[in-house]
């Protein structure tokens, strides 16, 4: 994996997890302007907002950069899109980007031939 893809993957990392956060905050924000006096959803709806194009954004370079496939692309957007999925995909994208980092080690000390 080169230095691109690899910081394609981490920034998509990085912006997952708020983005899972704000989701989740929106939709508190939801039900308590509802039930209550309190009104954040303005506020909340475009910190989720930003962080949700900047994630569609980086989820579009990554699988740019990587050459997923057409489910693994899907299945990262669709994480994008429900309440904790954010946390789902980070866990994965750290997963995916460990194991990228093992065969490139393996490759560059000659114990595996790919």
């Amino acid at each position: 994996m080169d230095l691109k893809t690899a910081s394609a993957i981490r920034r998509l990392r990085l912006v997952s997890a708020p983005e899972a956060v704000s989701f989740l905050l929106l939709l508190v924000c939801s039900v308590l302007k509802r039930t209550t006096d309190f009104n954040a959803v303005p506020v909340m709806g475009m910190v989720h907002g930003v962080l949700f194009i900047l994630y569609v954004i980086f989820w579009a370079d990554a699988w740019n950069r990587t050459k997923w496939s057409l489910k693994t692309a899907a299945l990262y957007f669709v994480l994008s899109v429900l309440p904790t999925g954010g946390f789902f995909a980070e866990r994965k994208l750290k997963r995916e980007a460990e194991d990228a980092v093992i065969a490139s080690r393996a490759r560059k000390e000659g114990t595996v031939s790919a």
